[in-house]
């Protein structure tokens, strides 16, 4: 068939466009999908949007450097979404993490969400890395895909459970919790470590993770004259709760670990939050040496939410910077081939070295101690 002259310069164009298009598929860059999960809705809200943003600071900073893995530029996208603290819907979001086709997730915020959520992980091969549940039998499960980069609860209750003894003069002790993975296990370690240190648990009580009224327990409490309380669970019960004990004339110490320990308990619990009367423990911490890292992150962190930090929005920065370094030294981004290499990775975090142990924890797990003072957190020093 012979062309006509009229039809060359139509076919020319389209020609040209076929070539851009073949070029251009030739030369489009990888995506990569990161999953994050936290509860959006919910009491916890605040802390698991604080941790997605720590994600998110991750994947801009990464997308803005031009990332490369085995030598070709990738793009990573952030694939967040939403468990509300809660088992079942942690379950749900992690096989849809799953069918979307994942490299890794970051997650999920509890214990109560991170522990099931887990298995689906496992099964599919697709690492996960928490950058806040504490709960030791995260890691006890044998999953070769589970990490955490904050230390766990048994860390955190024993060092907790001693300060009650030694540094509060805490003799008699009552302990609540709201019944959850992560607060039932906190204060289990905790009142291991008070009692070892020479304390008497003179109550045991227990609410729910979505409780307002704690009258009929905090009045038992009262009735055993505690030195101090400890309540294993997070600010959105801990802050009420103290409210409630001020208008009942408890005038004990307060303790808790780091799901109490946030920036936002003050407006949680208002005029109830006494001077140097609690005292917490967030699991995570960065000697003085390390301080302008994390201060540079909080300022970068405020002037891109227009926020302070909230909870742990550094680990989970430090969680997604970990899994990218594994894939880079992998050179590749397929969960079989940086697995091995996020299990003996040691990279160097704005929250300290991250390295994991046989079980997948933290080593050398820091911690820091706080009080609030003016209604706002003080340290009060970092341990290990």
């Amino acid at each position: 068939m012979k062309l006509t002259t009229k039809l060359i310069p139509k076919l020319v164009p389209l020609t040209a466009a076929i070539a851009f298009a073949i070029s251009g598929a030739a030369h489009a860059q990888e995506v990569i999908k990161i999953g994050h999960v936290g509860p959006i809705t919910g009491p916890n809200a605040h802390m698991g949007k604080d941790n997605e943003n720590g994600a998110r600071m991750a994947i801009d900073e990464l997308n803005a450097k031009g990332t490369t893995i085995g030598g070709k530029k990738v793009t990573f996208q952030l694939v967040a979404e939403d468990d509300a603290s809660d088992p079942k819907q942690a379950t749900a979001v992690a096989t849809k993490l799953v069918d979307a086709k994942v490299a890794a997730v970051i997650g999920h915020l509890n214990s109560g969400t991170t522990i099931p959520a887990s298995k689906i992980y496992s099964d599919a091969g697709i690492p996960q890395v928490s950058p806040s549940a504490t709960n030791p039998k995260y890691t006890e499960q044998g999953f070769k895909t589970a990490f955490r980069v904050v230390a766990n609860d048994a860390q955190l209750g024993a060092v907790l459970g001693k300060y009650a003894v030694t540094d509060l003069k805490g003799k008699n002790i009552a302990v609540i919790d709201d019944r959850t993975a992560y607060g039932q296990g906190v204060a289990e370690e905790f009142s291991k470590g008070a009692k070892k240190s020479g304390a008497t648990i003179v109550s045991t009580q227990y609410t729910n993770d979505k409780a307002t009224d704690f009258n009929a327990i905090l009045t038992s409490v009262k009735s055993k004259k505690p030195d101090v309380i400890f309540f294993g669970g997070m600010d959105a019960v801990g802050g009420p709760m103290l409210r409630q004990m001020k208008q009942l004339g408890i005038n004990s110490k307060f303790m808790g670990g780091d799901g109490i320990c946030t920036g936002s308990l003050p407006g949680l619990a208002g005029d109830g939050l006494r001077d140097n009367e609690v005292v917490c423990a967030e699991a995570g911490g960065v000697a003085a040496n390390a301080k302008k890292g994390m201060d540079d992150f909080r300022a970068a962190y405020k002037k891109r939410f227009g926020i302070d930090v909230v909870y742990n929005a550094a680990y989970a920065y430090d969680a997604t910077m970990t899994v990218v370094d594994a894939m880079q030294k992998a050179k590749s981004a397929d969960p079989k081939k940086y697995l091995p290499e996020l299990a003996k990775i040691s990279h160097p975090g704005i929250t300290g070295l991250i390295a994991f142990d046989s079980k997948g924890d933290i080593k050398d797990g820091s911690l820091t101690l706080y009080t609030y003072r003016g209604g706002a957190r003080s340290e009060l020093g970092v341990v290990k």
